[in-house]
């Protein structure tokens, strides 16, 4: 099944380079992408689903049309191309960082540093935050963090230990332990968002922005707080990372609907036209993977959280992948984007689709990917 499943994939992460050449996805509707420039958050998973192709396949075909695409991410950071946000870590982890993991690249290895550098001028010391979106002085997003930073910390962690700069390690672990205080709540549920005042540092409210409701529980958002925070504990071996997110994945497998796959949010009415969200349960998958491998085979949540893998991969294969559609450019049906917003809540999702290669290509041959 998942070997049936990886070649569809990387079969149609092929012909979407052979189709679209130096172009990048964008979310639109319609079942399709909108293929264009480097100037969103997204682009590096589709260049992270070409490293990921190359080590499964050994097909030379995916590192070459990877790496031509790193002049154009060095050029994006040069010119401050749409980088006013945290999102640097999405963008730079699984292009320039997976180059040099895979290849050795000193050259991909100097962009990464240089988009290191330009997270770490997010860094906000008397909040101890990195700023979500905005300039410093944004009115709105000035004090502001949400739960999908922690998938941008490995970049900063990933550079302290090819620097040995304390700064890089100090601010990600710093982060971390914010979101844990104020994002994580007392039933393991997580707020997408939360505000602080930028000039006195106090801690205002939690929030949503893409959920249904400021108290509610945005999958997609549960389901970073699950993998960043296994993450956060890779790289630190705090044992509190580790603890918090298996909280999170607690909270997710017990909230799922009967197919295990996730609705957009945990607390919005089911009713028979409810927009899903397979690629919150595709990076779920990945941080049970996490999980995994660091738990130990008779710890009480080894079968629980491989049980809901299985599960949730299972159901992602058999009901929302593409397999039955040769010409399709998405991996997984049913993505949502921001369903308050109206903006693609039932369609593909690029970081669906890299999500859901990573997990079967680990379960398959033991690939972590590039955080």
């Amino acid at each position: 099944m998942w070997q049936t499943a990886i070649n569809d994939a990387i079969g149609k992460v092929k012909q979407n380079i052979g189709k679209h050449p130096g172009k990048l996805p964008h979310i639109t509707e319609g079942q399709r992408y909108e293929w264009g420039e480097n100037d969103d958050w997204i682009e590096g998973f589709y260049i992270g689903m070409m490293w990921l192709a190359y080590e499964y396949s050994d097909d030379s075909f995916y590192k070459e049309a990877a790496e031509s695409y790193l002049p154009n991410f060095k050029d994006r950071l040069d010119r401050h191309v749409a980088l006013d946000h945290h999102d640097i870590g999405f963008l730079y982890s699984l292009s320039a960082v997976a180059q040099w993991r895979v290849t050795g690249s000193e050259e991909a290895r100097s962009v990464a540093l240089q988009a290191a550098e330009k997270l770490y001028s997010r860094w906000r010391p008397q909040l101890g935050i990195i700023q979500a979106w905005g300039k410093e002085d944004d009115p709105e997003n000035g004090g502001r963090m949400i739960i999908d930073c922690l998938m941008n910390l490995p970049l900063l962690f990933w550079a302290y230990e090819q620097t040995g700069e304390q700064k890089y390690y100090d601010i990600a672990y710093k982060h971390a332990c914010t979101s844990q205080k104020f994002l994580v709540r007392g039933d393991r549920s997580s707020y997408h968002t939360f505000y602080f005042d930028p000039k006195t540092g106090h801690a205002l409210r939690g929030g949503t922005h893409q959920g249904y409701e400021d108290g509610s529980t945005w999958t997609r958002g549960q389901a970073w707080g699950i993998y960043g925070f296994a993450l956060a504990y890779r790289y630190t071996k705090d044992a509190a990372f580790l603890e918090t997110s298996r909280r999170l994945a607690h909270y997710f497998i017990e909230h799922l609907p009967e197919d295990q796959v996730a609705y957009w949010d945990f607390d919005v009415p089911i009713e028979s036209h409810t927009p899903r969200d397979s690629s919150a349960s595709a990076i779920a998958a990945c941080g049970l993977l996490e999980l995994l491998e660091v738990l130990s085979a008779d710890d009480s949540d080894h079968a629980i959280f491989e049980e809901a893998l299985q599960s949730s991969m299972g159901s992602l294969f058999s009901r929302y992948a593409t397999t039955d559609l040769p010409d399709a450019e998405g991996l997984l049906r049913h993505g949502s984007y921001h369903v308050r917003g109206d903006r693609a809540p039932d369609d593909y999702m690029i970081w669906g689709d890299y999500y859901y290669v990573e997990a079967l290509i680990r379960m398959q041959k033991g690939i972590k990917g590039y955080w």
